[in-house]
C-alpha cells in the first residue's frame, strides 16, 4: 500500500501554487482526498464572489491528491467544472472521489461545498496513469539519525 501521509506531506509542501492560494490538503486515502480553502479578500472577483479560478484550483488540488493516492503518478488530461451557486466567504471544502480506475486511465468527481454544506461546484476529471511511482515513493525522507 502506498504511504498516503507521505503523499499528503509532499503535495502540501511541494505544490507552490496551492500554497500561494492558501489551500490546505486535509486528508488523502486511496482514491479520495479532501482539500479546503478559507476564503480571503484576494479570492474574490470584482462583484464580491469567490473567483471561479479559485474554486477550480481548490477542486483540482483535491483531484490531484486523490488521483495520485495509489502510488503511481497520475496527470490530468481532461477536466470540467460546473458552478452550481456562488460563494462569497467562509470555508470551501472540495471532496474528491474516484469513480473508475483502470491501468492507464481513471476518473474522479470532486464536489465543492460551502460551510453550510451547499453544493458550490461539481468538477469532473480524467487522468492518465503513468507507470512511475509518485515522488514520495521515489524519494524517501532523509535519515534523521545523521547517517
Amino acid at each position: 500500500m502506498h504511504d498516503t501521509q507521505a503523499l499528503k506531506d509532499f503535495l502540501q509542501k511541494g505544490d507552490q501554487f496551492a500554497r500561494h492560494c492558501g489551500l490546505e490538503l486535509v486528508s488523502v486515502a486511496p482514491g479520495r482526498a479532501i482539500a479546503r480553502l478559507a476564503v480571503q479578500p484576494h479570492h474574490l472577483n470584482a462583484i464580491g464572489l469567490v473567483q471561479g479560478g479559485a474554486i477550480f484550483t481548490l477542486a483540482d488540488f483535491a483531484f490531484a491528491a486523490a488521483s495520485n493516492s495509489h502510488g503511481t503518478v497520475a496527470v490530468g488530461i481532461n477536466v470540467s467544472i460546473t458552478y452550481q451557486q456562488a460563494a462569497r466567504s467562509g470555508v470551501l471544502t472540495a471532496e474528491a472521489q474516484e469513480v473508475a480506475r483502470h491501468p492507464k486511465l481513471a476518473s474522479y468527481t470532486v464536489n465543492v461545498r460551502d460551510a453550510a454544506g451547499q453544493l458550490v461546484a461539481i468538477f469532473q476529471g480524467l487522468v492518465y496513469r503513468k507507470q512511475e511511482p509518485t515522488p514520495p515513493a521515489r524519494a524517501p525522507h532523509p535519515p534523521t539519525d545523521g547517517s
